[in-house]
């Protein structure tokens, strides 16, 4: 099961650290992938992470501003997003998927979707 936690409100250009906490994977090796949604549009992939060598992936409209980061110790998989902009507000969710290799942000190879996390940019 995958927990996201860390969202809230910020000003444009502030920033805010989601975590994402897993457990019960029961791949070897596996991606963790975050993805948004927000109000009146589709689920849209973000970041993605593989556990076998910590490669990532970064959707073209956060590259540069967000980082996703994993504590294998702590089960948990970070992102890290600075320079908030008005449409960066969702609701945040991240999910597990048995493609570790060639990353891809499609929502459709991915599962165990928890319960995501809101994340508010203010202008």
């Amino acid at each position: 099961q995958l927990q996201a936690s860390g969202g809230g409100l910020v000003q444009v250009g502030g920033s805010l650290r989601l975590s994402c906490a897993a457990s019960g994977i029961t791949y070897d090796d596996y991606a963790i992938g975050w993805f948004r949604q927000a109000p009146g549009k589709e689920r849209e992939g973000v970041a993605s992470i593989s556990s076998s060598d910590g490669s990532t992936i970064y959707a073209d409209s956060v590259k540069g501003r967000f980082t996703i980061s994993s504590d294998n110790a702590k089960n948990t998989v970070y992102l890290q997003m600075n320079s908030l902009k008005p449409e960066d507000t969702a609701v945040y969710y991240c999910a597990v998927s048995k493609w570790y290799i060639n990353l891809k942000l499609k929502s459709i190879i991915f599962e165990s979707w928890g319960q995501g996390t809101k994340v508010t940019v203010s202008s």
